[in-house]
């Protein structure tokens, strides 16, 4: 039976939910406070340079191809995309190790730092293989109502990866430094150190070598446009410049929102936005976690951005950068154990225009920097202008020539700006962390435990943090309605 819904924020957990629901044949309407669809992968333009202010890492394309694919449709339909070679490049302080776009150049690399080191990699990948295919085809297709989803005759096998962790792992079968931190980078993209992730997320491994780093044409903000387009095909109406008030409740039943001062009804409320802030909507008593709830949990970091616009092209750095040349554990503690801006920070630097002319004027490159900080910093323009010294320092160390006479221009975003504008609770840019205490039926549920027809989704509950995860949450919360009676 078709029912009118609303959903909160245009992320891509929200455009997913909506595709799917319209498929369904519901009357699905997206109500999004800033100006442009995209929630956190918005985009900004500015003097001919294309930035995306969110996302900016392409990984595990099957799972854009299923998106896609469940509406009959492909990516190739909506953009373009092209495998980054090599996939990136880690700088440490005396090397730089070039991830390429398959496991023999990855092998050969890792022989060139540790002899020996290959034959332990393929084995480790093998392994995060299999796991991959367990968590993307079996554990995250679960909308985390009870333990017993983790229960399978595959999870059971491998129980003991739950409880040992991903450091663990990697520190027992390679000694080299560099090569450690080069295996723990990628479950920097679950919100939590590597000594706090189970095993068994070793997955993102194969995501990182096996499945290798793509780029979409434009950017990612070119996932957004497709996503949109396809939702309004499916007559999705989308409302940007519209920030909900108020959920409004009626006998513990959601009955719609409120909208510019304004009471727009539907059956199904649906939040897309920060969980913590989606409960600020309804009053006190349908609240079904509390301020020390939230305060108790493992957030995923924030981030000081910067968005750069150089008259040059920068040399000898690819498309994406890892400055991995100060102490990782140091700036973990700083992120997690006791939350302070960084002495040392590692940082990630994005030049799309090294792949992709469309992203940069002519003989010029535009930068993407991102310092990973802990959520709820003090954020000033003197902070954030010390820090961009900092790295732009680096940057011309590391690389060996001068970059700040080129700089025509630089904009920053941080914990005030993803407050102001996302409604992020203090200012995480990725949600909360994937912790063993913190997965599946652990996290907060896609559906209100308080009042009917009330559902959520996103990088606050199942299955994660990322965007492929966002894109696997829109379809479980959608799933979950379609069996409302």
């Amino acid at each position: 039976m078709s029912k009118t819904i609303c959903i909160i924020g245009s992320g891509f957990s929200s455009l997913s939910a909506a595709c799917y629901l319209a498929k369904q044949g519901h009357q699905v309407q997206v109500f999004e406070k800033n100006d442009t669809a995209g929630g956190r992968a918005r985009q900004l333009i500015k003097d001919g340079f294309t930035f995306d202010i969110g996302p900016s890492w392409y990984w595990m394309p099957d799972i854009f191809d299923k998106f896609f694919g469940d509406f009959d449709k492909k990516t190739s339909d909506y953009y373009e995309l092209d495998k980054l070679s090599p996939a990136y490049k880690i700088f440490f302080a005396d090397d730089v190790i070039t991830i390429g776009d398959c496991m023999e150049k990855i092998c050969e690399e890792f022989e060139r730092i540790e002899k020996g080191s290959s034959k332990h990699l393929q084995k480790f990948i093998n392994q995060a293989q299999r796991n991959y295919d367990i968590a993307i085809n079996k554990v995250v297709l679960r909308p985390g109502l009870s333990p017993f989803e983790l229960v399978t005759k595959e999870t059971v096998t491998r129980v003991d990866q739950f409880f040992k962790t991903i450091s663990g792992q990697v520190r027992k079968q390679f000694k080299n430094p560099k090569l450690v931190s080069t295996l723990e980078f990628p479950v920097l993209f679950l919100g939590a150190k590597p000594s706090k992730t189970p095993s068994f997320y070793n997955f993102m491994n194969f995501a990182d070598f096996g499945l290798g780093t793509w780029h979409p044409k434009g950017g990612m903000f070119e996932i957004i446009k497709a996503m949109t387009s396809l939702a309004e095909e499916l007559g999705v109406t989308i409302n940007t410049g519209s920030p909900v008030e108020k959920i409004v409740v009626e006998n513990g039943k959601s009955t719609g929102i409120t909208v510019n001062g304004r009471f727009h009804q539907f059956d199904i409320v649906l939040s897309g936005a920060d969980y913590h802030h989606s409960e600020t909507l309804v009053d006190k008593q349908y609240r079904q976690y509390s301020e020390e709830y939230w305060s108790k949990k493992t957030f995923a970091p924030s981030s000081l951005l910067f968005y750069v616009g150089f008259d040059k092209k920068i040399e000898g750095v690819e498309h994406h950068n890892l400055f991995f040349d100060t102490d990782f554990e140091r700036h973990a503690f700083d992120i997690y154990d006791e939350p302070n801006w960084p002495d040392d920070p590692l940082f990630y630097v994005n030049f799309p225009s090294v792949t992709d002319s469309s992203m940069a004027p002519d003989g010029c490159d535009g930068g993407f920097f991102l310092i990973p900080i802990a959520p709820g910093l003090e954020d000033t323009q003197q902070l954030r202008d010390q820090y961009f010294d900092i790295i732009i320092d680096r940057l011309e160390k590391l690389t060996e020539q001068e970059v700040r006479p080129h700089i025509l221009f630089k904009e920053s975003f941080c914990v005030n700006d993803f407050i102001e504008q996302y409604n992020s609770y203090k200012g995480n840019a990725y949600g909360m962390a994937n912790t063993l205490t913190q997965t599946a039926f652990l996290r907060p549920g896609l559906k209100s435990k308080k009042v009917k027809n009330l559902f959520f989704t996103g990088q606050l509950t199942v299955p994660g943090p990322g965007v492929p995860p966002a894109l696997i949450s829109g379809k479980l919360v959608a799933d979950l309605i379609n069996k409302q009676p």
